[in-house]
């Protein structure tokens, strides 16, 4: 494959889909697609180290926040707004006014906003004046930058804009980004266009074009021929290896973590209850083989927290019971123990995207040669997500992306609170942990209250090892997010980490 030599004013990047579902940040179903739409159009309070995660609290960057203090109890934020901030099309200048509309929006209980759960802990917002917006927290958090304003929800909208558009707004988005929306249609998708008045300079290239291509093959072509610049990876096993077989020059930027990929036993079914059972099985999981499949793209998890991410544990700070080194002997006596020395069959569902097919088919594998048989049903992937919040699933593999907030990870799928419930009202804890067997609650509680961020590590920390020896959920493997490269565009930095899309405004092209 030789890359096809053209010189223009315009970067395209096609996404693994067939269109946008909103380009408003705080609409419910706002795509992994449209993200890259979206943060090149608005803008956050604070930013985050171009391709990398803002792991501890001074590692943060002024966005439209010029600066921030936060109080002893880490309970009051207090951020001074910078002057002269343009939104899009001639609406006039960023105030405070704009940042606690948004913000409202989010914590009242009556308006549906994306990822609302990350805002549950702000008991108010307020502006005192035009440039300055003060947060007050129900409980402290010391990465309230991380929780509350790295996630492309926190985008601040144009309160102007937002009233008049009404629902045309999520067609017709205005931002302070450094990229204005200019069109959409379905032939050739996106078209963005720098925004002149951008107050950190204009984007170093004119035009950025977002194409929908959700065919992996029918993308990898366009690729292949030049008429892309960027295009979305496929996260299964070989597809890397196969496109720099095609071209030594292709150019990976990949995110670690990436998604965390883990399986939640579900303790209300049968067997499942008994932790040798569920010892068994983690016994009889090789995360190192599933991770190398991947090809340099995914690594083992020892607990849930992401091994990157502060309060992450490590095996040689474990105690040997706790550190599940593969051992197939040592499953199969477990089961022999619990009453299952002839084997048992666990029925189950997973999506037919790639990663996770992939993933789940060799966890079977595995299972099968300690005599645990995955009787394993394949589905399309909005019914995989929609039947588990159901809780139709007794093996639930589940990929996520999260912010380096452990409380976050733990929260979202093992609280009481967050336990999901048949007519589909409940949540992503989708082991009953904490009712089928007693939890982390009183622990997440007491680490939710620390405002001061290494001692609320250390706490996190023992409830990763609560979590260990009770094997509701089973860390797998993380898996980063890919975007093959033509080497005619320099991104401007390197990817090392941070969530599944990252700024263009440093992009240019640097070929022909």
């Amino acid at each position: 494959m030789a890359f096809a030599q053209k010189a223009n004013d315009t970067i395209t990047f096609a996404v693994a889909a067939r269109s946008s579902n909103s380009l408003n940040p705080q609409e419910v179903g706002l795509s992994g697609a449209d993200n890259w739409a979206v943060y090149q159009i608005f803008d956050r309070l604070v930013n985050l180290p171009a391709g990398q995660w803002a792991k501890e609290p001074q590692d943060y960057l002024p966005g439209l926040a010029e600066s921030w203090t936060v109080s002893e109890d880490a309970r009051t934020w207090t951020y001074k707004l910078r002057k002269g901030v343009k939104f899009h099309k001639e609406y006039g200048e960023l105030t405070s006014d704009d940042v606690v509309f948004s913000f409202r929006r989010h914590i009242d209980p009556k308006t549906v906003t994306n990822s609302k759960t990350f805002y549950t802990n702000i008991d108010s917002v307020e502006a005192p004046d035009a440039a300055t917006v003060v947060f007050m927290l129900k409980s402290p958090d010391p990465l309230f930058n991380t929780s509350c304003h790295s996630h492309v929800s926190a985008s601040i909208l144009c309160k102007k804009a937002f009233e008049e558009k009404g629902a045309d707004f999520s067609k017709d988005p205005i931002g302070s980004g450094a990229y204005q929306f200019e069109s959409l249609d379905s032939s050739q998708g996106m078209l963005l266009t720098a925004f002149p008045q951008y107050f950190d300079g204009p984007a170093n290239t004119e035009k950025v074009r977002i194409r929908y291509i959700s065919d992996t093959t029918a993308r990898t072509l366009a690729f292949a021929s030049g008429d892309i610049d960027m295009i979305e990876g496929v996260r299964s096993p070989g597809w890397m290896d196969t496109m720099r077989g095609q071209s030594s020059e292709t150019i990976f930027d990949a995110t670690a973590p990436g998604s965390l990929n883990s399986l939640a036993i579900n303790l209300t079914r049968g067997p499942l209850k008994d932790v040798r059972v569920r010892k068994a099985i983690r016994y009889a999981i090789d995360a190192t083989a599933i991770a190398g499949a991947f090809g340099g793209i995914a690594a083992p998890m020892i607990g849930v927290v992401a091994s990157q991410f502060p309060g992450a544990v490590r095996a040689e700070d474990l105690p040997e019971d706790l550190r599940y080194a593969y051992d197939p002997e040592k499953a199969t006596a477990l089961l022999a123990e619990a009453g299952f020395a002839g084997g048992l069959t666990i029925p189950c569902y997973v999506s037919q995207r790639e990663d996770y097919a992939s993933i789940m088919l060799m966890i079977q594998e595995q299972l099968r040669a300690v005599n645990i048989n995955l009787d394993l049903k394949m589905i399309d992937h909005a019914t995989f997500h929609s039947d588990n919040r159901l809780d139709k699933n007794t093996l639930a593999l589940w990929s996520s992306s999260y912010s380096p907030v452990p409380t976050q990870i733990i929260s979202d799928q093992l609280a009481r609170s967050f336990e999901v419930k048949s007519d589909g009202t409940g949540g992503t804890n989708f082991a009953h942990y904490g009712t089928a067997i007693p939890g982390i609650d009183d622990m997440l509680n007491t680490t939710l209250a620390e405002p001061d961020f290494d001692k609320r590590m250390a706490l996190v920390q023992g409830m990763e090892k609560q979590i260990l020896a009770d094997l509701p959920l089973l860390g797998i493997v993380t898996l980063s997010y890919v975007v093959a490269r033509n080497p005619r565009v320099d991104i401007g930095f390197k990817v090392e980490s941070g969530p599944a899309y990252w700024p263009l405004r440093h992009a240019k092209i640097v070929q022909a």
